[in-house]
């Protein structure tokens, strides 16, 4: 947390270069990273947001993304337990990054409803709209390669930034997500984005003494 009672958080996405299909064992790390997007941003103490921003990353620009997740008190991710952090953490070489502070959208929705949950299913409920494209088109306009292709890219994973952004912000300040189920029941499950409550601690907690 900054020192003006503000929280840094990071909401982020990545595509890759390959499928699994294409690699032998079922590890994201092996399936490389073509781009990463984040918005980074400060909230008060109610999650108002303050300010933000949005960027992509390229394999090229890698170096310069870590302090945006380093310095963040909680970076925001659909999936991200399974897959965007043990992909990321393939390319991270200054520790585990997937103990940094992380928060899993979907793994909240799991908790509390037992079942995964597409990104796209929530967002058309809560926010009206859902996703511009898929990871395997992604995958296939990275293959291309052109400039028209890796702009659809950039446009794509920032647009599934945009998504997932909505979908957390919903959750927070409602305290419910809303979705149509596998048999397109629409459904509605209560949800806690909150931050775990922090311990203030007091001189008279501290024992003194020698040892």
């Amino acid at each position: 947390m900054t020192n003006n009672g503000r929280r840094v958080e990071v909401i982020y996405d990545i595509e890759t270069k390959k499928f699994f299909d294409e690699i032998e064992a079922r590890d994201p790390a092996a399936l490389g990273i073509s781009i990463v997007s984040a918005y980074r941003r400060e909230v008060d103490m109610g999650g108002n947001e303050i300010g933000g921003e949005m960027k992509s990353f390229w394999e090229k620009d890698f170096d310069q993304m870590w302090s945006w997740f380093e310095e963040a008190d909680r970076i925001i991710g659909f999936n991200s337990f399974g897959f965007d952090n043990p992909a990321m953490n393939g390319i991270y070489t200054k520790g585990d990054f997937t103990k940094l502070k992380h928060f899993d959208i979907l793994q909240v929705v799991k908790d509390v409803f037992g079942k995964r949950i597409k990104l796209d299913s929530i967002a058309k409920e809560v926010l009206g709209v859902g996703k511009i494209a898929s990871g395997g088109d992604a995958v296939m306009w990275w293959a291309k390669g052109d400039s028209e292709s890796l702009s659809l890219l950039k446009k794509y994973c920032e647009m599934d930034v945009e998504v997932t952004k909505g979908v957390y912000d919903f959750g927070m300040k409602n305290k419910k997500l809303k979705f149509k189920d596998h048999w397109n029941e629409l459904r509605e499950i209560d949800v806690d984005f909150s931050y775990p409550q922090e311990v203030e601690v007091k001189p008279a907690d501290i024992q003194m003494g020698l040892f």
